[in-house]
């Protein structure tokens, strides 16, 4: 059984695990504190975030190149506290959090902190 969890996280694109693995994998590292991102664990949480971060500003590049209409307007760069972020995710009810995406939270992030104006 672990053999297929290693298969199937291994075939995830950065971004992609769900915002209810995150937390649990979160709330479980935060408990060393400060020494928390220096885990592997804590690497991998970050690269997740990271990666939905990639992911998210190619595509509004993208969009703004084509002259297409983005889903948010954020600036060219910005912070994003920890603290933040995962209120944002834990604002999710916990009977969906299995079926959204760390990707797919960030962007509904974005969408609420930087709207586009009219």
């Amino acid at each position: 059984m672990a053999v297929g969890a290693g298969v199937m996280l291994c075939g995830m694109a950065p971004g992609d695990m769900n915002i209810a693995a995150f937390l649990t994998r979160a709330d479980s590292v935060a408990r060393l504190g400060p020494l928390a991102l220096a885990t592997p664990q804590g690497n991998q949480l970050k690269g997740e975030v990271v990666a939905a971060a990639k992911r998210y500003k190619a595509r509004i590049d993208a969009q703004r190149k084509a002259g297409l209409r983005t889903t948010s307007c954020p600036p060219e760069s910005g912070t994003l506290a920890p603290e933040e972020w995962l209120a944002h995710l834990r604002s999710y009810p916990a009977k969906v959090r299995r079926s959204v995406s760390v990707y797919a939270a960030f962007d509904a992030l974005m969408k609420k902190r930087y709207p586009c104006r009219s």
